[in-house]
């Protein structure tokens, strides 16, 4: 078969399912990862014959998005912040705005000359851990989350991309402490209601963690507060707090921290022009 032939083979078996702009764009993806092949080569080598091999990958990859299955689970991995993080699904996949909240930390901390601690709290695959490691020398990362799992893919792409985080399994709902002192604490933590479920995609509902995603609609902030209370006991005197937030939460996310007895709270709008990102400075 022609890559010409398996484009439009692919198109017509997904034609309905996703848009055609979102269809091309796996099938460009799938082409990079099975023939290496560059989108420019996708368009001037449509005579080249596909293995039978490559087919039945191909093959393999239609009936898993026909099910909705992500195309970063069934790649195996993502592109954040320059780097590539092995995901599955044990791990969210990272988006856009989480590249925002971490670009916004390394604007903050690129001249910072003297060493500093950073804890990652609910790291999933590590990705703002390791984007910050990468970034901003003079840090000590550690990163802790509630699923072995998480971690150990966690683990994983810290070796990947050659940094070094210490990570830890912990509960932070259940925690009453946490093990040192910290200049900068960040965190993801769940923030998607349960009422809002039904606005999002099924590829998302079937697929990604629920556990990191979720919270009841009667305490949708039971993450935040919990991790700004131990962050008061935790941070150093000037320490920064970073979240990443609910867009429908913002107010109530300023109020909390507020409340807490942190100051310089700042909300900053993603590329969405929606309120996504939060940072608050202890006394």
């Amino acid at each position: 078969m022609k890559l010409s032939q398996l484009n439009i083979h692919f198109v017509t078996q997904l034609q309905g399912a996703y848009h055609k702009e979102e269809i091309n764009s796996f099938f460009y993806m799938l082409c990079n990862f099975f023939l290496q092949f560059s989108r420019f080569e996708v368009s001037t080598s449509k005579d080249t014959l596909v293995s039978k091999s490559n087919i039945a990958r191909f093959e393999a990859a239609l009936l898993r998005l026909q099910a909705q299955e992500p195309i970063q689970y069934i790649l195996g991995c993502v592109a954040f912040y320059g780097l590539t993080f092995k995901v599955n699904k044990h791990t969210l996949i990272p988006r856009p705005e989480t590249e925002e909240l971490v670009d916004w930390m390394v604007s903050d901390f690129q001249n910072q000359d003297t060493m500093f601690d950073i804890l990652d709290i609910g790291t999933g695959s590590g990705c703002i851990a390791i984007a910050l490691a990468k970034n901003l020398p003079k840090t000590s990362l550690s990163a802790i989350d509630i699923s072995e799992n998480a971690l150990v893919v966690a683990q994983e792409n810290a070796l990947k991309n050659q940094v070094l985080v210490s990570f830890c399994q912990k509960d932070i709902v259940n925690t009453n402490c946490l093990e040192k002192k910290y200049d900068v604490i960040v965190s993801n933590p769940p923030y998607v209601r349960q009422l809002e479920k039904k606005a999002m995609s099924a590829n998302v509902l079937e697929y990604e963690p629920s556990a990191a995603l979720f919270v009841p609609n009667e305490n949708p902030l039971l993450f935040y507060r919990k991790i700004a209370q131990l962050a008061q006991d935790s941070l150093h005197s000037k320490g920064w707090l970073y979240f990443e937030i609910n867009e429908y939460l913002s107010l109530e996310m300023e109020i909390l921290l507020h409340e807490i007895g942190y100051i310089n709270i700042e909300i900053r709008n993603d590329f969405r022009a929606v309120p996504r990102m939060i940072k608050c400075q202890k006394l």
